[in-house]
């Protein structure tokens, strides 16, 4: 944003200024049009001069008065009769000031009217001097009206975006104690049998951690992040299971630097291991297939269940990691996702696709 942008930006959001400019552009454009009209600057500038204290009090009356006082509270009728009477009686001034003040600077033969005349002639006043005073005020009035609007619907759409910032760091601080908990324990079965992979365990786990901890607060990382925190949790869960693991996971993308919401992926890699791999699953096999192209994403997690498979309840629709998943999916990319769950008794498939370009 330039300099000179964010300058006039100020001055709009400065009541007084923003006011004052108003009134500036009025008096130069009423003016400049009165002058196409009759030739005469000087008279025009003069007449509009000693309008504006009349316009400027009618105005503000209107707006800070009788619209909150009224108006905005449903007293239709008081708001009705105080515009007639002080529409009367700011027509009857404005009337007045362009006879005794404005009008002898530049005529000399006419007729000055009473004030008693002005007063009694209200067919003229309606007709010639309330437009003059009263339609920059309802101008002014809309001008007024559509701030506040703006205002009010900016002012919801940053709640908005504070609520969702605040349930996304929320939910991403549910996936830590989650993925801690798993872990932990893997961890703790590899100590019960002594294994000598529980260190090579604690310094995979340290090494995510840091990740999830500390660089997934971002509002979005690089699709190559997200595929190393993936490729590091498989390696975590594969010093557990060794060889009776069968996993496969391919990536492809066209860009490593498109950016993705941290920690959106990881629930469905986690699911599956844990519904796959653990357990009494004789031939555990996951595969879990990742395409970026054109900032598109195409994310595919299958694994096979054992045999006699009870249905748990943990599923796309339960469990910590599935719902977090889903509602993060719906904060970061509503309508821009797809998600499809294949369940069977004999294996469960997820495919997710996710339009990256936002």
């Amino acid at each position: 944003m330039s300099r000179s942008t964010t300058f006039i930006d100020q001055i709009l959001e400065n009541r007084i200024f923003s006011h004052i400019i108003f009134w500036i552009i009025y008096l130069a454009f009423s003016t400049t049009l009165a002058t196409l009209n009759s030739g005469q600057f000087s008279a025009e500038l003069i007449k509009y001069l000693v309008l504006l204290p009349t316009q400027l009090t009618a105005t503000y009356i209107l707006i800070y008065v009788q619209v909150p006082k009224f108006s905005m509270k449903k007293k239709y009728l008081l708001f009705f009769l105080s515009l007639i009477l002080l529409g009367y009686i700011f027509s009857a001034m404005a009337r007045f000031s362009m006879v005794h003040i404005a009008e002898p600077l530049f005529r000399k033969d006419f007729v000055q009217e009473s004030l008693l005349e002005i007063l009694s002639d209200v067919y003229y006043l309606l007709i010639v001097y309330f437009p003059s005073v009263y339609g920059v005020a309802f101008i002014f009035l809309m001008i007024h009206t559509l701030k506040k609007r703006t205002d009010a619907q900016q002012q919801i759409e940053i709640l908005q975006k504070e609520k969702a910032t605040n349930e996304l760091k929320f939910l991403r601080a549910q996936i830590q104690p989650h993925f801690l908990f798993n872990t932990l324990n893997n961890l703790y079965a590899l100590t019960l049998t002594k294994s000598d992979l529980a260190p090579q365990v604690v310094l995979k786990l340290s090494e995510m951690l840091d990740f999830i901890l500390y660089q997934s607060n971002q509002v979005t990382i690089s699709i190559e992040k997200e595929i190393e925190l993936i490729q590091g949790f498989i390696d975590l869960e594969s010093l557990r299971y060794g060889d009776i693991l069968k996993i496969n996971f391919e990536y492809k993308t066209d860009n490593a630097l498109t950016k993705i919401s941290p920690l959106i992926l990881l629930p469905f890699v986690e699911n599956a291991f844990k519904h796959g791999a653990a357990g009494n699953n004789e031939d555990p096999t996951i595969d879990i297939q990742l395409k970026v192209e054109n900032q598109r994403l195409d994310f595919r997690v299958f694994n096979n269940k054992p045999k006699g498979f009870a249905e748990q309840k943990e599923n796309i629709s339960g469990g910590i990691g599935t719902q977090n998943l889903k509602r993060q999916l719906e904060l970061n990319y509503a309508g821009e996702y797809n998600l499809n769950v294949q369940n069977s008794n004999e294996e469960y498939i997820v495919s997710l696709t996710l339009n990256l370009n936002q």
